[in-house]
């Protein structure tokens, strides 16, 4: 984790990569929560995501082709995996939104334990229901480590 200087307010970036470290993430500013899901995708992969849109808040960046992505019937969105390493670095949307932006999340589980410990949890039911489940006051340091 960096501090960056933004005018007079400090902002905090929050860096991860995948395992053979071809891939990389940032984001820029204050992780707010991190999802957990039990989605059929999300419960197999364990990530825990942080979400923006994609070149103002998180940025990926990988070699070319680096990147494979996998997206499950006419999905929404597609998940994307470190060509070499096989790390699930990321989800996108498939479309941009109406303002042309388009939705990204990052898996925290890529980044330094210590830099989003202390990150809420939002327990998201995916499975059923499609819908964010009541805070508990667990942080991502009481799952992980």
């Amino acid at each position: 984790m960096n501090i960056k200087q933004e005018g007079n307010v400090p902002q905090k970036i929050t860096h991860g990569n995948c395992l053979c470290g071809a891939a990389h993430w940032t984001i820029h500013g204050e992780i707010l929560d991190a999802t957990i899901c039990n989605c059929t995708a999300c419960r197999r992969s364990g990530a825990l995501w942080a979400y923006d849109y994609e070149g103002h808040g998180i940025h990926v960046t990988a070699p070319e082709g680096g990147l494979t992505a996998y997206v499950r019937g006419s999905g929404s969105l597609s998940f994307n995996f470190c060509r070499v390493c096989g790390n699930l670095v990321c989800w996108r949307g498939t479309k941009p939104d109406k303002d042309g932006r388009t939705r990204i999340a990052v898996n925290l589980r890529l980044a330094e334990p210590g830099d989003v410990a202390g990150v809420p949890l939002q327990c998201f039911e995916g499975l059923h229901s499609f819908e964010d489940l009541p805070m508990d006051g667990r942080r991502i340091a009481d799952v992980v480590f």
